[in-house]
This record gives structure tokens, C-alpha cells and sequence, in this order.
């Protein structure tokens, strides 16, 4: 005797037909599913209702603090993702980075008004070279490595795939609802679903990388406190400093787990996905970007 798979389920709470493969209602976001891995607090999906975004300093503070929480409030209007504010954040934290790694130099300038002046200038422009650098460098690895977990979740759970579904087209998204001010669960209100903001995944994405605001941090403290002082003329000391691999080590395990698991969340809330599906390929591909880019390099090994 045949058996039919049903293509959708019922919510149980508001009753409207999701697709059979859907672990959140696309209507009211009540759980249809439940994994195993959301007993734990982290993973828990976050089921309270919408009502608006909250500012972007709370964003950030939940990030760190209730992940599934921050990304349920994104999600609702991913417009007002903090996504690049983070990266001008951690931006900011380079140059900081910056000022540390000058503060160890001896420039020699004298104890003079004019020498005072010129050594304010010259940490400036440190400050302003790192900054530059790191929004240009954090942008472009950032943006590939969401390109590699995008690929990663497409192979898991046909992430692209469940985006053009429940979308349906991003990019007419974007021209015709990109000024839309409502919760993309609730029809109750006039929405249309998630499809609304689409277009703004991206900015969603980029959430995922705001550890690197306390990492940062961490980094510039261990760059001002761990280097030793040089002048001018003889920096080898400066490069050759076990600092160095102190910091790859940190960013290392922040690319290898922090990250892949808040990308993890961002990703199962855009496309109504399974946690521990997404998780396996974002931390698999997390371990080998850290190995290949931090652990391998020369600063580990002397």
C-alpha cells in the first residue's frame, strides 16, 4: 500500500499550511519542529511575538548575549541589520590596533611643542592607515566567507533554494517593498512574509561576525601590553614578538566556532532550516579557514 508524504503542516497555533520541511510557522513563528540541539539555551528557536526592531546597541548587546533572541528581531526587519555598523566597528578596533602596535615605536622626536605635534600626526595617520585597512580587509573576507557558508547551507539544506521560495524573487523584493515597515511573519498586519526584505540577507549576515567587536578589543590590549619597545631603526623585535601568534591563535578560534555557530542562527532564520544541519557544514568550513589562514602561518611556528 502507497503512502502520500504531506507536502505542508498545519501550525498548531494559527492554523495556516507551512511547507512539510518548515521548523518555524512563516506566519506567527510558533515551532512546528523541534531538534534535539535546541534544548540547549543557545540554539533555542525565539518564539516571542514581533512588535518592532529594536536599536541597533540592542542588537549588538543580544548578540552576545541571547543570539536566537537577536536574530529573531533582525529577521523581522533585516533593513535595520547593524551588519555594516559592525564592520565600522571593528574597523574602528583596527585602528586602535593601530595606535597600540605605534605607541612601542621610538620615533625620537624631542620633548617640544613641534615634537609633541609631529608624534600626534604620525599616530594619526597610523590610526587612519589600520582603520582604512581593516573596513577594506574585514569587508572583503567577511563577504567570502558568508559566500562560503552560503555554499555550505546550500548543500546541507538548500539554502539559496527555501531563500527564492519564501521570497519569491529578491531582487523585485527590493524595488517594490524595500520601504515596507512590518514584521515578515505577520499577515495579521499586512505583511506578505518574509519575502518583503530579502533583498537584505546579506546585512543579516554580516551579524554573525560581530564577535570580532570583543575580539578586537582583546587583540589591541594584547598588542599594547605584549609588545616590546623598538626604535626606528631596528623593528625586529616588533615582528618577531610571540604577540603575534597569540593573536592569530584568538582569531583562530573565533573563525572556528563563535563565528560558524552565530552564522549557524542567522542562516536557520532566514530559511526556516534545521539547526544541526546548518551547523555541521558552517563549522567544518569555520575549522578550515582557521587552519589555512591563522594556524598555518609562519608567526605559530618561529
Amino acid at each position: 500500500m502507497s503512502q502520500t508524504v504531506a507536502a505542508f503542516q498545519r501550525c498548531p497555533r494559527c492554523g495556516n499550511e507551512n511547507s512539510a520541511d518548515s521548523f518555524a510557522c512563516n506566519f506567527c513563528g510558533f515551532r512546528i519542529k523541534v531538534e534535539r540541539i535546541e534544548t540547549i539555551r543557545f540554539f533555542r528557536r525565539y518564539e516571542a511575538e514581533w512588535v518592532a526592531p529594536s536599536p541597533w546597541y540592542k542588537k549588538i548587546f543580544y548578540l552576545f548575549v541571547n543570539a536566537p533572541r537577536a536574530f529573531h528581531d533582525i529577521n523581522h526587519k533585516r533593513s535595520k541589520a547593524p551588519g555594516w555598523l559592525i564592520v565600522l566597528f571593528c574597523s574602528l578596533l583596527y585602528g586602535l590596533m593601530g595606535l597600540a602596535f605605534v605607541s612601542h615605536i621610538n620615533f625620537g622626536f624631542p620633548s617640544t611643542p613641534s615634537g609633541d605635534l609631529l608624534l600626534f600626526l604620525y599616530n594619526l595617520s597610523f590610526f587612519a592607515s589600520f582603520f582604512i585597512f581593516g573596513f577594506c580587509f574585514q569587508s572583503i573576507y567577511f563577504l567570502i566567507l558568508i559566500w562560503l557558508f552560503t555554499k555550505g547551507a546550500n548543500k546541507a539544506v538548500g539554502f539559496s533554494k527555501k531563500l527564492e521560495t519564501r521570497f519569491e524573487g529578491i531582487g523585485e523584493a527590493k524595488k517594490k517593498f524595500q520601504a515596507a515597515d512590518i514584521s515578515p511573519f505577520s499577515i495579521y498586519k499586512g505583511g506578505t512574509m518574509l519575502r518583503l526584505e530579502g533583498a537584505y540577507k546579506t546585512k543579516m549576515l554580516l551579524c554573525a561576525f560581530t564577535p570580532f567587536l570583543l575580539i578586537n578589543a582583546i587583540k589591541a590590549l594584547i598588542i599594547l601590553i605584549g609588545l616590546p619597545s623598538a626604535g626606528i631603526g631596528g623593528l625586529d623585535p616588533l615582528f618577531d614578538s610571540v604577540t603575534w601568534a597569540v593573536v592569530d591563535i584568538i582569531d583562530g578560534i573565533t573563525i572556528s566556532t563563535w563565528v560558524p555557530i552565530l552564522m549557524t542562527l542567522a542562516i536557520r532564520e532566514l530559511s526556516n532550516s534545521s539547526t544541526t544541519r546548518v551547523l555541521i557544514p558552517t563549522i567544518i568550513i569555520g575549522v578550515v579557514v582557521a587552519i589555512l589562514f591563522y594556524f598555518l602561518r609562519p608567526t605559530l611556528f618561529g
